[in-house]
C-alpha cells in the first residue's frame, strides 16, 4: 500500500517553551501539527487517495436501495446487506452498457473503485459494472421489457391483424447474407413462384442492429405507402443463435416499430424454442423463417384443394337442399312443381360449375400473368438490354454536348464582337487619340496640374508638354492672357 499524499498527525506534545534543539538547525514544521494545521480539503484528498490505493478494483454484493436517476443521467443508490450499507454512483457513460434496469430491492454484484466524495467527506463506490444475482442481466432485461410492454397493451390480441389470403408483394426484413433469406426465398419459389419479394437489408446482430431493423421496418412502410402495388405482409427475422445473438429483436425500438407498422408483421426469429419480444408484438409468430414463408403463402396445391373443398361443400349443400325441397313437394303432392324446382336447381348447379371453372381459369390466368411480368422484368434487367439503354443514353448525351458546345461558341463570338466595338468607342473618346491629331497637354512642372489658362503661369516657369508620342520640358518665354495670337 502506497503512502497517502499527506503524513498523519504527530500526537506527541511539544515540551514547555517550544521545541528544544540543543544542536543543529531547527527541523521543518510538519503539516498536521498545531503550528501547521491541515485544511479539510487536504484531509479529504489524503483519505480519497488512501481509499483508492487500497481498493482500486473490488466486487461488492448487495441489495439496491434508495435508487434515484438524476436528470444528468447518472444513477445514485446504496448497496446494503443485513448490517450496513455503502453509497454508490454509476455515471451515464457506464449506464449505457448495462442491459437491465436497476431498481430498489434487486440483488446485484457490482464492480468498481472505492473512493471519497471530497465535497461532502463521504466515501462511496464508483460502479463500473453491475449484474443481477439470480437471473442473468439479459434475461432480467427481457422480463422487465416484456412486463412493461405488456402493461401498455402492445401484446393484446385485439391489436393483431389477420394475414392476407393471397398476398401480391411480401417484404422481408433480415440480413441479405444470412441463411434466413435463403430459406424464405426457397420456400416461396416452391410454393408460389410468381410472388414479388422485397428484401429490406439490415444487420440482425451486434451493436446498432436494433436501430437498423427498426429503420428497415419504417422504410418498408414508407415505400409501401407510395407504391402502386403496396406491400401486403412483412416477415421480420433471422436464423437461430444464442440469447445474445438474438438480442436485437428484444430491443424496445424494434418492438415499437413492429407495433407501429401499417403492414401485418410475421416474426420469424431463431428456432421453435426461441422467443423474443418481437414474437409477442408481431401479428403472427413463426417458429422458423421457413415456417413464416409457408405461413404467408399457400402453395398451388393447397389453393386447388381449397377450391375443390369449396366445390364439394357447395354440391353437398345444393344436394341436401334439393332433397329437402323434393321431400316437401312430395308431401304436398306437387310433382309438377317439383319438376320445375328440380330443373331450376339443375340449372343453378350448372351455373355453379361454370362459375367454379371460370374461377379456376382466372387463378391460372393470374399465375401466367405473374410469370410473364417476371419474364419481362428479367429481360429488362438482362445485360443486353442494359447495354442498349447505355448506348442510347450515351448518344443523347453526346448530342446534348454538341449543342452545348455550339451554343457556347456562338455566345463567345457575340461577346467578342461586343467587346471590340466598345474598345473602339473607348479609343475614340480617349484623350490620347486627341493627342495623336497634333494637340498637346501642358502641365505645371512643379504640381503636375494641367495648365488651361495662361494667366496661371509666369515667364520663366517650368512646364511639361505631353505630345502624342513623348513629353517635352519647356520654360515659359512669354505670356498672352486671354488670347491665342502669336507674338
Amino acid at each position: 500500500m502506497r503512502e497517502p499524499s499527506l503524513p498523519f498527525f504527530d500526537d506527541e506534545p511539544e515540551p514547555p517553551g517550544g521545541p528544544q534543539h540543543p544542536e543543529g538547525p531547527a527541523p521543518q514544521i510538519r503539516p498536521g501539527t498545531q503550528n501547521s494545521p491541515l485544511t479539510i480539503s487536504q484531509i479529504n484528498t489524503a483519505a480519497r487517495e488512501l481509499l483508492e490505493s487500497e481498493y482500486p478494483d473490488v466486487w461488492i454484493q448487495g441489495e439496491i436501495s434508495n435508487f434515484k436517476t438524476h436528470t444528468s443521467g447518472h444513477l445514485y443508490f446504496s448497496l446494503k446487506d443485513d448490517k450496513s450499507q455503502i453509497n454508490a454512483v454509476m455515471f451515464r457513460g457506464v449506464r449505457a452498457h448495462i442491459r437491465f434496469k436497476p431498481a430498489d430491492g434487486l440483488m446485484v454484484l457490482a464492480r468498481g473503485r472505492v473512493t471519497l466524495y471530497e465535497a461532502r467527506g463521504s466515501y462511496q463506490m464508483n460502479v463500473q459494472w453491475m449484474e443481477p444475482q439470480g437471473l442473468g442481466s439479459l434475461q432480467l432485461a427481457f422480463e422487465q421489457l416484456k412486463a412493461r410492454l405488456k402493461s401498455e397493451g402492445l401484446f393484446d390480441d385485439a391489436r393483431k391483424r389477420p394475414l392476407p389470403a393471397l398476398p401480391r408483394r411480401i417484404a422481408v426484413v433480415t440480413s441479405p447474407t444470412g441463411a434466413a433469406i435463403r430459406d424464405i426465398l426457397r420456400v416461396l419459389q416452391r410454393r408460389y413462384a410468381g410472388i414479388q419479394v422485397l428484401v429490406a437489408a439490415c444487420r440482425v446482430q451486434g451493436e446498432g442492429a436494433s436501430a437498423e431493423i427498426a429503420a428497415a421496418i419504417e422504410n418498408v412502410n414508407r415505400y409501401s405507402a407510395g407504391a402502386v402495388t403496396p406491400i401486403d405482409v412483412m416477415i421480420v427475422g433471422r436464423g437461430g443463435g444464442s440469447l445474445e445473438d438474438l438480442w436485437a429483436f428484444n430491443e424496445e425500438n424494434v418492438a415499437r416499430a413492429i407495433r407501429a407498422s401499417d403492414i401485418p408483421v410475421i416474426s420469424a426469429v431463431g428456432h421453435e424454442v426461441d422467443f423474443t419480444i418481437a414474437d409477442f408484438v408481431a401479428d403472427r409468430r413463426a417458429s422458423t423463417p421457413s415456417a413464416a414463408a409457408e405461413m404467408v403463402v399457400m402453395s398451388r396445391e393447397e389453393l386447388l384443394m381449397r377450391v375443390g373443398g369449396m366445390h364439394t361443400r357447395l354440391n353437398q349443400a345444393v344436394r341436401v337442399s334439393l332433397l329437402r325441397r323434393r321431400a316437401r313437394v312430395d308431401s304436398l303432392g306437387g310433382s309438377r312443381v317439383f319438376n320445375r324446382v328440380e330443373t331450376a336447381f339443375a340449372q343453378a348447379r350448372q351455373r355453379t360449375d361454370e362459375a367454379l371453372m371460370r374461377l379456376g381459369n382466372v387463378l391460372l390466368g393470374n399465375l401466367r400473368s405473374c410469370r410473364e411480368r417476371l419474364g419481362i422484368a428479367i429481360e429488362r434487367l438482362s445485360p443486353r438490354s442494359l447495354k442498349a439503354e447505355v448506348v442510347s443514353r450515351r448518344g443523347r448525351i453526346s448530342a446534348a454536348l454538341d449543342l452545348l458546345t455550339r451554343a457556347m461558341t456562338a455566345r463567345m463570338l457575340a461577346y467578342r464582337e461586343r467587346a471590340l466595338s466598345r474598345e473602339a468607342l473607348l479609343m475614340s473618346l480617349s484623350p490620347l487619340a486627341v493627342l495623336e491629331r497634333g494637340y498637346a497637354i501642358c502641365q505645371d512642372a512643379a504640381t503636375g496640374a494641367v495648365v488651361t489658362d495662361a494667366s496661371r503661369v509666369a515667364a520663366g516657369d517650368q512646364v511639361n508638354v505631353r505630345l502624342g508620342h513623348g513629353r517635352l520640358g519647356a520654360t515659359v518665354q512669354w505670356i498672352e492672357p486671354g488670347g491665342s495670337k502669336e507674338p
